[in-house]
């Protein structure tokens, strides 16, 4: 899994490359706390995410959670298939707001930062 990640304006955008689980979900979550530091509001792009399993789901959980008690959130965008067939079975897209693009996320992000 490789990590990227990058400002624009008031909102992260986490960039995930690879596979999402437990051998790397720690990773995230260390990471997700020291962007922060820097942003509360997020944008996960998952346009190269191939995989993701519970651990990996639950990091990304963990890392809204966080991002809510600082009264940020944490969207997602280009949910490729197999990470997609994850949230329809645990309904995580119950959880989060989910986006064909990055750019209609940061577009939702700034309505409500404004």
């Amino acid at each position: 899994m490789t990590i990227e990640f990058k400002k624009d304006g008031k909102t992260g955008i986490i960039k995930i490359i690879g596979r999402l689980d437990a051998a790397n979900a720690r990773e995230l979550k260390e990471k997700f706390q020291s962007y922060l530091e820097e942003v509360i509001f997020f944008v996960m792009d998952f346009s190269e995410l191939e995989f993701i399993d519970s651990t990996g789901l639950g990091a990304i959980i963990s890392s809204l959670k966080h991002s809510s008690e600082l009264n940020g959130d944490v969207y997602i965008a280009n949910l490729q298939p197999k990470p997609r067939m994850v949230f329809n079975i645990t309904r995580a897209y119950k959880v989060f707001e989910v986006f064909d693009d990055v750019e209609a996320a940061l577009i939702a992000i700034k309505e409500i930062q404004n």
